[in-house]
């Protein structure tokens, strides 16, 4: 059995109309903080805890920059055109080869929710990928944070049903909502 071919690109600078997606630098460890990885509200439905200090973000930064070096591994800063401040975060978070599959995970400081930001670097993000040679990008939400939903449903995303308890995030296990788009479907603009 032969699986689909992909040509792993890495995480390159995307420029979307109001955004730029780059890679992290450690410099971006005290606005990521502030912005996003320090708040409650913000890592609620997410994998991991708010973190307790500038520090905690500088060292999962730079394990990320490290990771920079595989051509097969992708996560963007999302920087703000107008002001230069990294607003939030979009990552292929797992990668299955056989099926050229992507599965796409975020966040974003609250402030910037309900602006459009995040579809917009969604779907930057997966046509960066569909051109890469992916065939399908995926992402899964918890049901109780429809909002998340919201951004697959405007980037095209199918709904493909709900994995009853199937999700782990920092609420406990939680029922999770399975969107996903193939390289074939329109991605809506």
């Amino acid at each position: 059995m032969h699986g689909l071919e992909i040509n792993h690109t890495g995480t390159r600078t995307i420029e979307t109309e109001r955004l730029i997606l780059r890679r992290y630098t450690l410099d971006d460890a005290p606005a990521m903080f502030k912005n996003w990885a320090g708040d409650p509200a913000v890592t609620e439905y997410l994998t991991w805890p708010p973190h307790e200090s500038v520090d905690v973000t500088r060292w999962v930064i730079g394990d990320w920059v490290k990771r920079y070096e595989q051509p097969d591994y992708y996560h963007w800063a999302l920087e703000l055109k107008e002001t230069g401040e990294v607003i939030g975060d979009i990552a292929a978070v797992r990668v299955i080869e056989p099926v050229a599959e992507a599965e796409l995970g975020w966040c974003m400081g609250k402030a910037w929710w309900g602006k459009g930001y995040m579809p917009e670097a969604a779907r930057a993000v997966v046509k960066y990928l569909f051109d890469a040679g992916f065939n399908r990008a995926c992402a899964q939400h918890d049901v109780d944070n429809p909002k998340s939903g919201r951004v697959m449903q405007k980037i095209g995303m199918t709904f493909e049903g709900v994995s009853r308890q199937g999700g782990l995030n920092n609420r406990g296990v939680v029922d999770s909502a399975r969107y996903a788009i193939l390289r074939g479907d329109p991605v809506t603009l």
